[in-house]
């Protein structure tokens, strides 16, 4: 009976990672795919995958020291209680250890709140799997990451000196709200797409569902009930010819 290298045995065991990297998710098969996943990507980091932090806790001693926690809440806003309550507990307790925050919203209000909370990243599910890893590693360094798109309506509303932007937050996604706002001032579709860097098509489909979610049939209404949310009687100029 073969025994085997036991000096190998002591390399391979030296070469196994050092570092956990904990995903928080209720969805079990979610979880474990993302963890899967990442784990192709060569984190160096053993990527785990548990129900709550409870079930992590339960076998920590299993596993390398914690060195960051991805909390996926999935469609649930940052605001409601028990998911801000969790972000902070989690920010709290672990501290330094980054908590990063992934979602299926990239609206600029949840980021915000998000990272007031004490998340030291905020990731939309709409990114790519590379873009996740390299948000992970930014947080891993001691950076913060948001998504490009929110960083760009932030910007907007700076330049702008525009609270316009808020009796939106928690109606539309961020994108959503910019393509209002240039409803709003009247502006074509084709206008949108080059000031937003986005295909035509895009702003259309967009338009399409700002409709859906303010219930209008059609672009002149969706301006007239968007003025009506900013308190705005004279709603912009728009050519029903366009959608």
């Amino acid at each position: 009976m073969e025994h085997g290298d036991p000096s190998r045995a002591y390399d391979e065991q030296s070469l196994l990672p050092e570092r956990s990297l904990v995903i928080i998710d209720s969805r079990a098969l979610d979880g474990q795919c993302l963890a899967q996943t990442i784990n192709a990507h060569k984190l160096d980091m053993r990527v785990l995958a548990f129900g709550s932090i409870e079930e992590w806790r339960q076998r920590e001693k299993e596993h390398p020291p914690l060195a960051a926690v991805v909390l996926n809440v999935g469609g649930r806003r940052i605001v409601e209680p028990t998911v801000a309550g969790e972000i902070r507990s989690l920010s709290a307790e672990f501290e330094p250890t980054p908590i990063i925050v992934l979602a299926d919203t990239d609206d600029l209000a949840q980021i915000m709140k998000a990272l007031e909370y004490g998340a030291k990243g905020y990731i939309p599910s709409s990114v790519s799997i590379d873009v996740c890893v390299e948000a992970i590693s930014l947080a891993l360094a001691g950076g913060i990451f948001v998504p490009a798109s929110s960083v760009f309506a932030m910007r907007r509303v700076l330049e702008t000196g525009s609270t316009a932007t808020r009796p939106l937050d928690g109606v539309f996604t961020a994108r959503q709200a910019e393509v209002v706002e240039a409803l709003r001032r009247g502006k074509a579709n084709k206008i949108i797409a080059y000031e937003l860097n986005l295909r035509e098509s895009t702003v259309k489909v967009h338009i399409r569902n700002i409709m859906k979610k303010v219930k209008a049939t059609n672009r002149t209404e969706v301006a007239y009930k968007i003025n009506d949310l900013f308190g705005d009687s004279s709603a912009a100029s728009i050519s029903r010819s366009e959608f």
